[in-house]
């Protein structure tokens, strides 16, 4: 049994985070930079981008973590030290700095960037910044380190869960950034998550790449994949269970809980996505595979046209038989039903490919709510995957038509 519990990030035992302004970002109202601690070393997870053009933090990362341990994050905005020519050497030491103010080996920071590509990275706000992040870890520090990893967002993304592993109380939590350049395989997406579970490093590898397929994997903003995401996963041990080392009952209770929080952390990302207004999500049933109930759900939640329609409230259904058609994946669209479904109810639009007589009105009732799932139906199996992303709005061109400036 999984239960939501308050403490994001520092749910777990043994984790304190902070964050605070040092410079980075103009606005001295933000926070942005963030650290995360673990008081004992950590096994250690993490996924990237698939962009071939990556951060220099995610390369870093990358080589620290080659051991499967970590002990902290650090994490700055404003920034993303990407297509720097010195990005490598800034990030190198970023860790150098976290490491020797924490006292641990720098091999064991995980260090990531958010913000305007192709800009130097100053060390300077940085090297000033470390000390009071240091200072200010506490158990309380989460909700500031969540900030302190925002852009764009408009709210910051933490949540927790308690689950019970072996006979012993376990936590899990994590915080997240991202609402623009998000698109399925990774995204300007930063999830840091954190467990007192004892897990050996190949099983936490396992579990974070197996449930990222159907979480992050499948979220999109706005079809752009970012240069700089990733998602890393510590977990410190405290919890005292038994290690688990394979899988079985403990290791399925254990991609349980990470998939509550991911889940929950991929449907705010999504509903926070620039500009947006409604978080969309496509469920897709009866697919006669899984890739290709994905390749549907995202195909939809993909299309510009779909999100457009969302955003004026309009059931114009035939944009989602659109993308259908087009996603690649084998359909019958014949056999194809879909539905719009919200607080406000739920209404049938298409039946074996060809529309059907509806009301417009309580159509629009439902897609005027903040939260509409579309309903596909493909009647050809008994696969199903589910895609999140948001309605496409004015606003989203005038945040991003002038990001950089």
């Amino acid at each position: 049994m999984v239960k939501m519990i308050e403490g994001g990030v520092c749910a777990a035992q043994g984790f304190t985070a902070s964050g605070v302004h040092c410079g980075i970002r103009k606005n001295r109202t933000k926070k942005d930079i963030a650290l995360i601690f673990s008081e004992v070393r950590a096994t250690a997870a993490a996924v990237y981008t698939q962009n071939l053009v990556k951060g220099a933090p995610l390369t870093v990362t990358k080589n620290h973590i080659a051991d499967g341990y970590a002990q902290a994050i650090l994490c700055n905005s404003g920034n993303a030290n990407t297509c720097n020519a010195d990005g490598i050497l800034v990030a190198e030491q970023m860790s150098a700095l976290a490491a020797d103010a924490l006292g641990i080996a720098a091999a064991d920071v995980v260090v990531a960037s958010t913000g305007v590509i192709g800009q130097p990275l100053s060390l300077e706000p940085i090297a000033e910044g470390v000390p009071l992040l240091v200072k200010g870890l506490s158990k309380a520090g989460g909700t500031d380190a969540a900030e302190g990893i925002m852009t764009t967002d408009t709210v910051k993304k933490e949540i927790a869960v308690e689950f019970t592993v072996g006979g012993k109380v376990c936590r899990l939590g994590g915080i997240a950034k991202g609402s623009g350049m998000i698109h399925p395989n990774m995204a300007t997406m930063l999830v840091f998550l954190t467990t007192d579970a004892a897990i050996s490093p190949e099983m936490l590898k396992k579990a974070l790449s197996t449930d990222v397929k159907k979480t992050f994997n499948m979220l999109s903003i706005d079809g752009d994949t970012s240069t700089n995401d990733m998602t890393v996963l510590l977990a410190n041990g405290m919890a005292g269970n038994d290690p688990i080392t394979a899988e079985g009952e403990d290791f399925a209770a254990f991609m349980t809980a990470l998939n509550t929080v991911t889940v929950a952390l991929c449907r705010t990302l999504a509903g926070d996505g620039e500009g947006a207004t409604k978080l969309l999500e496509c469920v897709v049933t009866g697919a006669k595979c899984e890739e290709c109930a994905k390749t549907v759900a995202k195909s939809v939640i993909c299309s510009s046209l779909f999100k457009a329609a969302m955003f004026g409230a309009d059931a114009n259904w035939g944009r989602v038989l659109c993308a259908i058609g087009y996603s690649g994946a084998p359909v019958d669209v014949t056999r194809v039903d879909v539905s719009f479904r919200s607080a406000a109810g739920e209404i049938a639009v298409c039946k074996r490919g060809a529309g059907i007589p509806f009301s417009e009105e309580k159509a629009k009732e439902i897609l005027l709510e903040k939260e509409i799932e579309v309903l596909v139906s493909l009647g050809d199996g008994a696969f199903g995957a589910t895609a999140y992303g948001c309605d496409l709005t004015y606003d989203y061109v005038k945040i991003n038509g002038d990001y950089r400036t």
